[in-house]
């Protein structure tokens, strides 16, 4: 059995490092976790005569796929046809308080596992996972093959927002960081954190230098909520509890806010951004951030068509994710691909790819490590059975599934039944 430390040579129908064109008859070398080399397999050989040799000439290779928006703590849920009022969706994914916390870490450790196993089973080696009980997910994250930015949730308003730095300290906490685990801060929404909590959560990320994104313009109703404090976020906070008059408004929109906040002055991951005129466009295009698009979520709760075309357009960094199992038949993140495919057939395949590969690695500031075939970073890989001249189109519009995948050049094992 060879080691991970070997220096060894994919040999592939195609390599499609993303950075270049894509290869026929391709190559990657990789020792020690790292790639060495990328161009034809024959002239590689050439090079690195003593390189162990892998057969995978009727796959393409390409980088290892990365869903930059999910929540693998919601594994275990399955969504409904319809969604019904977003509100009411929100609301059944609130643990019940009836059920002891040693249970509640019980079933979230056993939905994150089986959320790993389904990001490796379709060919994601790297998430960015939105955790509310990050020390649970950590643990299982930490013990895995999967790399992940893992962002610890932060929600403190009304009269909660005394709980605040208790609940930072917990998200930010790097205890568990590894080389493969990196620890980000996500301050949940405009309707479950205040201003100050923002600034506070963003003073943090910039002096830790962490990851950082939040949920943003997911629903209309975040605008009515802010300039008014009504609205179906309202009448949530009736339904919980622990609302109270001190929470601050703001006329002017969700994006609007998140500018005045310093939010786009931080290379921020905006989750959604379901809702953006042509004047928070610009907004968004004058910034650092980038925005995180869900394709099959966003059908779910039939919003209104999502404007990542314009974005990629204005030169705003645009990337794909799942959400969660809650919100999406599972975490195939080639299926979200897929339905951006048949949505718009007139974008290249290539540029789709992007939105999983270099654009996605930007969006969590992984672009130095992966996103990418290309010496010196990782060797994070996935290799997809095809047969045709056209290989990103032909996984586009084939039911096809990873055949197997690396991380950091270690070999991950599929986890589900095809």
């Amino acid at each position: 059995m060879s080691s991970d430390l070997e220096r060894q040579l994919f040999e592939a129908a195609w390599v499609v490092p993303m950075n270049r064109a894509p290869i026929a008859g391709g190559g990657v070398v990789i020792e020690a976790g790292r790639i060495l080399a990328v161009g034809k397999a024959d002239d590689l050989h050439k090079r690195f005569p003593d390189a162990q040799r892998l057969d995978f000439r009727h796959c393409t290779l390409v980088p290892g796929l990365i869903n930059a928006h999910t929540h693998l703590e919601l594994s275990a849920i399955r969504c409904t046809a319809p969604a019904g009022k977003f509100i009411d969706w929100l609301t059944r994914l609130v643990p019940n308080a009836s059920v002891p916390l040693d249970r509640q870490a019980e079933s979230i450790g056993a939905a994150t596992r089986a959320g790993i196993e389904q990001c490796l089973r379709f060919g994601v080696t790297t998430v960015g996972d939105i955790s509310r009980f990050c020390s649970i997910t950590r643990v299982d994250l930490r013990e895995s093959r999967l790399r992940a930015v893992s962002f610890g949730e932060v929600l403190a308003m009304g009269q909660r927002r005394g709980l605040l730095e208790e609940r930072l300290a917990k998200a930010a906490d790097r205890s568990l960081e590894t080389e493969l685990l990196r620890i980000g801060i996500t301050p949940h929404a405009p309707y479950s954190i205040e201003s100050h909590g923002y600034e506070r959560c963003l003073s943090m990320a910039q002096s830790m230098n962490l990851p950082f994104t939040t949920h943003l313009a997911e629903t209309p109703d975040e605008a009515t909520f802010l300039s008014d404090h009504a609205g179906p976020f309202r009448e949530l906070w009736e339904r919980i509890g622990g609302w109270d008059s001190q929470v601050n408004r703001f006329t002017g929109g969700p994006i609007r806010y998140a500018a005045e906040l310093g939010l786009l002055d931080y290379p921020t991951l905006l989750a959604h951004v379901n809702y953006c005129d042509d004047d928070e466009l610009a907004i968004l295009a004058r910034g650092k951030a980038s925005v995180v698009y869900c394709p099959r979520t966003h059908a779910y709760f039939g919003h209104p068509p999502h404007r990542w075309r314009d974005m990629l357009k204005a030169g705003i960094n645009v990337t794909i994710g799942t959400d969660s199992c809650a919100s999406s038949p599972d975490l195939n993140l080639v299926d979200d691909l897929r339905l951006l495919h048949e949505l718009a057939p007139d974008v290249a395949p290539g540029v789709l790819w992007e939105m999983t590969t270099t654009r996605a690695s930007r969006s969590l500031g992984l672009q130095d490590q992966i996103g990418s075939l290309a010496p010196g970073k990782s060797a994070d890989l996935t290799a997809f059975p095809t047969t045709s001249d056209a290989p990103l189109r032909e996984i586009l519009e084939t039911p096809i599934l990873p055949s197997a995948n690396w991380v950091a050049g270690r070999k991950t094992l599929p986890a589900i039944s095809e």
